[in-house]
This record gives C-alpha cells, sequence and structure tokens, in this order.
C-alpha cells in the first residue's frame, strides 16, 4: 500500500476498508461503550471475511478455501526438474 503506481492494491484496500466501515463501524456504533468492543467486532468481522463470507470473484468461496485450493493444485510447479 502507498506505492507509486500501486493504484490497484490501493483501490482494493479502499474498497474493503469501505465494506468494513459500513458493515461494522456505521451498522453497529449506537451498541459501543468502550474501544474493546470495537477491537472485538472488527477481529470477528475480519475473520467472518476471510473465512466464511462468499467471494463472487472467486468462484463464491471464502478466500481461505480458495487459497487451499490454489496452493494444492500448484504445489510442486515452482520445484526445479529433475536433471
Amino acid at each position: 500500500m502507498g506505492r507509486v503506481g500501486a493504484a490497484g492494491d490501493n483501490s482494493l484496500m479502499e474498497s474493503t476498508v469501505g465494506l468494513y466501515k459500513t458493515e461494522v463501524i456505521d451498522h453497529q456504533r449506537p451498541s459501543w461503550n468502550s474501544w474493546r468492543q470495537v477491537e472485538t467486532a472488527t477481529a470477528e468481522w475480519v475473520h467472518w471475511y476471510n473465512h466464511q463470507r462468499l467471494h463472487s470473484s472467486i468462484e463464491d468461496l471464502p478466500s481461505e478455501e480458495f487459497e487451499l485450493i490454489y496452493y494444492d493444485q500448484t504445489r510442486g510447479l515452482s520445484e526445479p526438474a529433475a536433471a
């Protein structure tokens, strides 16, 4: 983030932060009494986002599951060929 020419990374991050603000900060704000509650809500949202949320851009799978499938499929492809 923040590198010159990293517009794609920045826009992805801005989109994710926007989702977080809409789904957590704005939605739950009236019920918080301390920063610890915000911290807990944030941790729960990040866990949900990575482990349960279905992402349409990756075949409606949670990102963790998609990564496991990807690494299972590509395991060994970067190893040097036997001489």
